[in-house]
């Protein structure tokens, strides 16, 4: 016997639609989290990250880099495949709000000048898929037919 909640929280009326805005921000969040994490395409991995993230008052920092990276890779990895979507999305929206308002919130809204525009995007999208859900193809919709 399934819980109905549980059923709710994975099903989605959403379509196609939101695919398309999981497969792109999933890619860009898990590219994100693997800078902070491993270091992987072009980043400083967990220990550059989290002496960044303490030298801007973010402490302590190696926490906070694991706590952002994860979010970023795990959440982007779950975005991609429709698993878990809503609390992934939610996640990754809260990690967005903390970036806006810790690194980018005091250099204006271009990303010419570091600015939030591109974290609001991602928080956006991020909302977005909380309340959507994963769409019609997706892992949690699969779970959800079966429970």
């Amino acid at each position: 016997m399934s819980h109905p909640l549980i059923k709710n929280a994975l099903q989605s009326d959403a379509g196609f639609g939101a695919l398309l805005l999981r497969l792109p921000i999933g890619i860009i969040l898990a590219a994100h989290g693997a800078q902070k994490l491993f270091g992987w395409f072009g980043g400083y991995g967990l220990e550059g990250t989290g002496q960044w993230l303490a030298s801007i008052g973010l402490q302590p920092g190696l926490l906070m880099a694991l706590l952002a990276g994860s979010a970023e890779f795990f959440g982007g990895l779950a975005l991609m495949f429709g698993l878990l979507t809503r609390p992934a999305a939610l996640v990754s929206a809260f990690t967005m709000v903390v970036a806006i308002f810790s690194v980018h919130i005091g250099n204006g809204l271009f990303m010419a000048n570091n600015g939030y525009e591109f974290a609001l995007s991602l928080l956006a999208a991020t909302a977005a898929l909380t309340l959507l859900g994963a769409g019609r193809l997706s892992l949690d919709n699969l779970i959800a037919k079966r429970i």
